[in-house]
């Protein structure tokens, strides 16, 4: 019968004692409770037998051996302890767990000091994230230290069929020093090897061990060639401050610009985070910077306040650094406090905004001192019906343009119902009152022919919306719904003359869509308002077959008199509205469908379409979209335009643009790519492309994109990015623009 021993104090206790198989096993990188043992702790093992020579001073311990001390594990099928010089050898798989969870394995190894110091032969380690790291032998010191010979490093796994085969890379040192308190590896004479073929020779290189969360030390440099920066090298080093602080500090250097330099700057409070990107270079013969600052904390349970400030001296600096925001020629910046309670929303903040270049002028953008937000949503009250309320108040500045203080509040009330016959109906009680001082009113945005204003407008709105839900539940033929709606709206009329006297802020570019056929204003703000007694009809279907599913609705909006309020190229204009539509259609699970649509209520002549495609299994994904609008909203409110000569509406120019695109995905590969292009001039708006390889210890990503559009007279832009990522020890990347 196989026995176990369960030794006290292995150092002086052992005396031929032979106790029952009652030992207690602890599993593999099992955790201890209670407070951290010393290195005085005995230590605690089981085997299937033990020898005990009293006159040599030597304890043998055979069959499945198992030993801890200090959350320290050992396991072997043999292990000799020397009571003479405190040496444990074990030999036959050898296995050791340390406390973090570290497994190593050798084919021998000597141990003294509760396993904290040590001799091991052929040694082989699990590390975190799939890291593997081995070695002809190695040397560990007070449990922190592991010095390796002839050490090799990856994260690769072999190859089931063929283990010896070199894996996809690996790296090759003649010896290692790994920290494991400060969870480090160093490697000195290290060769990167892909496939066991050398690429890459390094005097001395280190990376974190695939444990830590956050260590100091150099990243992986980049290094490219641009257009705008020609030939350039970047060398970031990550600094971990303390647990919550860290920063990283990246120094550019390039042929056609001066140096720079960026740090990112990151600090977690108990109450919120930090995160601030700040930069400074020589760029355009001049010198340049940015600043993007971001914070947010919560005061207690209910508020919290926060900042985002974003400032740069100009967007080609952005742009030609490829620091966020590059895109922008305009920068916002906030501060704020808001506060949530049950059913309710509260928000005060102000803004300001800066100029990227020529286009914009700083003085004609607001500053927002500052914007008052709330909402209530009340719970049903004895009638079964529910009360809301918002107000959304702001003093806008601008050195040159309109200046406008607005309060305003907003009170809705909601009954839904559902009838004898099927019918679901909703009853709605709305009001909104509005009050303005504006100044400068006769400049932009507003160009109106009053020049200063005191005003206050209100607009009571009472809807009743009905829709009759008749569904089929079939089984051959799957489950149809077509439900008819009709809404009933009544209003006082507005129009464009009573909104002379009155700023614009918030509804500067109306849309009429599927979507908002049935809303009370289909403006998007309150700024101006939708009035007059009308009706809105439309149908809802839907079918669901299987794989197959259709979701649609259609309608049309008609009122008993013209509102001049909308511009022309709404479609809202006359007593009859354009013919809105919208569907979704997937007949299976390779093809979908998603179309939107507004038509000419006379000609039926397409006056805003957007379509997006997808078809092709998850493998191979072929995607086309198409945009199209009577009026393209980029050139509306172009300060190029006469405003007082072309009126609210701006330009007829219409906006039309497809876009296809394909994705694909094979193993461990992935490709996609796209174009898009302008139909109106004939030219192309962009193009771009992906591939990319991933498993699980090497990436490899390359990237395309050409813009032909024009940004700040720079007459397109080209990016081609790859890059390499050897995972848990860096990344490479060359990107050329």
């Amino acid at each position: 019968m196989a026995r176990a021993l369960r030794l006290l104090a292995l150092s002086g206790l052992l005396a031929g004692l032979a106790l029952p198989a009652a030992a207690q096993f602890a599993s593999l990188g099992a955790s201890r409770t209670g407070p951290p043992l010393s290195r005085t702790e005995p230590v605690t093992f089981t085997a299937d037998s033990v020898q005990n020579d009293r006159d040599a001073g030597i304890v043998t311990a055979s069959g499945h051996v198992e030993a801890w001390q200090n959350d320290h594990v050992l396991r072997a099928d043999k292990v000799t302890f020397d009571r003479n010089t405190n040496v444990a050898a074990a030999s036959g798989h050898v296995v050791m767990v340390e406390p973090d969870g570290q497994v190593v394995f050798s084919d021998y190894a000597e141990l003294t000091q509760g396993m904290r110091d040590g001799v091991l032969r052929g040694m082989r380690a699990i590390l975190a994230e799939n890291g593997r790291l081995a070695s002809n032998g190695a040397r560990r010191t007070e449990g922190k230290i592991n010095e390796l010979s002839r050490a090799v490093y990856s994260t690769c796994n072999l190859c089931k069929r063929d283990p010896d085969k070199p894996p996809l890379w690996q790296l090759r040192a003649y010896k290692a020093v790994q920290d494991v308190e400060h969870k480090r590896i160093e490697y000195e004479d290290a060769v990167l090897e892909m496939y066991g073929i050398p690429v890459f020779y390094f005097p001395y290189f280190s990376h974190a061990d695939p444990s830590a969360k956050r260590e100091s030390g150099f990243l992986v440099p980049s290094i490219g060639n641009t257009s705008h920066l020609g030939a350039f090298a970047s060398v970031p080093y990550f600094w971990a401050i303390d647990n919550s602080i860290d920063a990283t500090i990246t120094p550019t250097l390039a042929t056609k610009t001066g140096p720079q330099v960026d740090v990112l700057y990151r600090q977690r409070f108990n109450n919120g985070a930090v995160r601030i990107d700040t930069s400074a270079g020589y760029d355009e013969s001049t010198f340049q910077g940015h600043i993007f600052a971001r914070g947010n904390f919560a005061y207690n349970d209910t508020w919290r306040y926060g900042f985002d400030i974003n400032e740069a001296t100009s967007a080609n600096y952005l742009r030609d650094f490829h620091i966020a925001n590059h895109g922008s020629n305009v920068l916002a910046s906030s501060i704020y406090a808001e506060g949530f309670g049950q059913g309710a929303y509260a928000r005060l903040s102000t803004s300001f905004y800066k100029g990227l270049d020529a286009s914009v002028v700083d003085k004609e953008l607001p500053f927002v001192l500052p914007r008052y937000q709330y909402s209530y949503f009340g719970t049903p009250d004895s009638l079964g019906g529910r009360l809301s309320v918002d107000t959304n108040d702001f003093n806008v500045l601008r050195r040159v343009g309109t200046n406008d203080q607005r309060a305003g509040l907003s009170v809705n009330w909601e009954r839904p119902g559902v009838g004898a016959y099927g019918d679901v109906w909703k009853l709605t009680l709305h009001a909104d009152g509005v009050a303005y001082n504006a100044n400068d009113l006769n400049q932009l945005p507003n160009f109106s022919s009053v020049e200063n204003s005191s005003t206050a407008r209100g607009l009571p709105t009472a809807a009743l919306e009905l829709r009759w839900p008749l569904a089929r539940d079939g089984v051959s033929m799957g489950s149809q719904l077509i439900e008819p709606i009709a809404q009933l709206i009544l209003a006082p009329n507005t129009g464009s003359a009573g909104y002379r006297n009155v700023p614009n802020e918030d509804s500067l570019a109306p849309e009429f869509t599927a979507d908002n056929l049935f809303a009370l204003n289909r403006f998007p703000g309150i700024d101006r308002l939708e009035g007059g007694v009308r009706a809105n009809i439309g149908v809802h279907a839907a079918w669901y077959w299987g794989d197959t599913t259709f979701d649609g609705l259609i309608g049309q909006s008609y009122r008993l008199h013209k509102d001049d309020t909308f511009p022309s190229y709404v479609g809202l204009n006359g007593t009859v509205s354009d013919v809105v539509a919208r569907a979704y259609l997937a007949p299976a699970s390779w093809f979908d469908l998603t179309y939107s649509t507004r038509l000419d209520h006379k000609t039926l002549d397409v006056r805003y379409a957007d379509a997006l495609a997808g078809v092709g299994p998850g493998w191979l994904r072929l995607n086309g979209g198409y945009i199209f609008t009577s009026y393209d909203p980029f050139f509306l409110y172009d300060p190029l335009v006469n405003y007082q000569t072309l009126g609210y509406g701006g330009t007829t120019t219409p906006r039309n643009e497809v876009q296809i695109g394909a994705s694909t995905h094979w193993g461990r590969w992935r490709l996609s790519g796209y174009g898009r292009r302008d139909l109106e001039t004939s030219r192309m708006v962009a193009i771009g492309g992906e591939g990319a390889y991933e498993d699980e210890c090497f990436i490899f990503d390359v990237k395309f994109f050409r813009r032909y559009t024009s940004i700040n007279g720079d007459n397109g832009d080209t990016t081609v990015l790859f890059q390499i990522t050897f995972k848990t020890v860096g990344q490479f990347g060359f990107h050329a623009m």
